[in-house]
């Protein structure tokens, strides 16, 4: 008997990527499935969407050792299949000039959010230097405002611009993975409350006061749509879509690489965003699915061509989920009361300037994860308002990925002004 218990117990954490696959899916399908019986399942998924509980509960998995994703190749699957192909599906019927008829609000939300990480870095690293100064301070390469800019980086562009910051700055690379934690588990933590608001944004928006009249307008005319082009879905319908969505996510990988490659031969695009495959992969799938858009293949969205892409966005928000582990905090404390002050600058930010030009409380999350998230985590914030403004994220983080580098420069040099040495 205890032999059993002891190879019962090896089994954990699970480690093989199909049994994770699968086990995220299990989760996916109970939770849906619960959320159909109605009654009191109804009520509780009214205090919590279930968008959250997605992405929860992987999170939970990961952080006490049920699964693991060391050595995992799950996130390279979920953002070099997944997301393009959830981003070709979602856009397929998209009213593109809706979408530019959001209005300025949108960029002037984006704007501040980029402001809040620039500024935010020097805010949290001068407040934490009047308790704990040895947290944020260090010389040479050891320096944590050199290690806070790639944070910086991460948060503001995605994974290519804290890449660019760590080779800029030079931070030593045995004590990287403690701002690779900072980065992480901070940004999931703000993204899991984006989820919840995302649930119900009625609240926020009514303390907001915002016009949400173009949002409302654009998912109306979406929903209408899907109405009116709805039918029996057959096969024939089902393998032009798997047509499209992974013909398209081939197609996307093919332009990137070759993209990609054109930017590393130039002296000038070789340390850009633009030598970054992930981001061609981006651009491309968002440009196929928009020109599709165009063509008599929209019609597809009666078929289901949303509901197949959305799917895809909530098996990608389950395999974020697993990326946070909530017990990394306890390793360096301090740190992360750094990342904490400098979400929270952030977050107030945000607020304020939203309250002041009423911007919805949808304008706040997809500026807020165009830069803290990127194009992994921008469409996933806007699909859990409506699968329709998924683009909206998009496009935005497209958007953070230009500017990434620059405000990234920027923050870390007034950490460096305010740092203790």
């Amino acid at each position: 008997m205890t032999a059993r218990l002891e190879h019962a117990m090896n089994a954990f954490p699970i480690r093989e990527d199909a049994v994770v696959l699968g086990l995220l899916s299990l989760t996916l399908g109970l939770l849906f499935y619960t959320r159909s019986l109605g009654g009191a399942w109804a009520r509780f998924y009214t205090f919590v969407p279930i968008v959250l509980l997605c992405y929860l509960i992987p999170s939970l998995m990961n952080s006490f050792g049920i699964i693991t994703v060391e050595g995992s190749r799950l996130w390279t699957v979920a953002t070099n299949y997944f997301l393009p192909a959830s981003l070709i599906l979602l856009t397929l019927s998209i009213d593109l000039k809706a979408v530019m008829g959001l209005g300025p609000k949108a960029l002037i939300m984006f704007f501040t959010a980029t402001a809040g990480i620039v500024l935010g870095g020097p805010v949290a690293v001068a407040l934490v230097a009047l308790v704990s100064p040895e947290a944020v301070a260090g010389e040479g390469p050891d320096a944590v405002w050199r290690g806070l800019a790639t944070i910086a980086g991460s948060w503001i562009g995605g994974g290519a611009n804290q890449t660019a910051m760590l080779e800029i700055f030079q931070y030593s690379p045995e004590k990287y993975g403690a701002m690779v934690a900072v980065d992480i588990v901070v940004a999931n933590i703000w993204m899991a409350l984006l989820l919840y608001g995302a649930g119900n944004p009625e609240v926020l928006d009514r303390w907001l006061r915002a016009d949400t009249r173009v949002i409302d307008v654009l998912r109306d005319k979406m929903a209408n749509f899907s109405l009116a082009t709805s039918r029996a879905t057959t096969t024939e319908d089902l393998m032009k879509l798997a047509a499209i969505a992974m013909g398209g996510v081939g197609l996307a990988h093919g332009l990137a690489g070759l993209f990609s490659a054109l930017a590393l031969r130039s002296p000038v695009l070789q340390h850009s965003i633009l030598s970054n495959g992930f981001f061609w992969v981006v651009v491309a799938a968002t440009t196929v699915g928009l020109g599709l858009s165009f063509t008599r293949l929209r019609n597809l969205e009666g078929a289901g061509a949303s509901k197949i892409g959305t799917v895809f966005i909530f098996l990608l928000v389950a395999v974020i989920g697993t990326r946070m582990d909530l017990f990394q905090v306890v390793e360096q404390p301090m740190l992360f009361v750094v990342g904490v002050v400098w979400m929270l600058f952030h977050t107030v930010l945000l607020f304020v300037v939203a309250k002041l030009i009423r911007a919805p409380f949808f304008f706040i999350a997809i500026g807020s994860k165009a830069n803290v998230g990127g194009a992994a985590s921008a469409p996933v914030v806007a699909a859990a308002f409506h699968p329709s403004l998924a683009p909206v994220g998009v496009l935005l983080a497209v958007l953070g990925y230009a500017l990434g580098t620059y405000g990234a420069i920027a923050c870390a040099q007034l950490m460096r002004l305010v740092a203790p040495v």
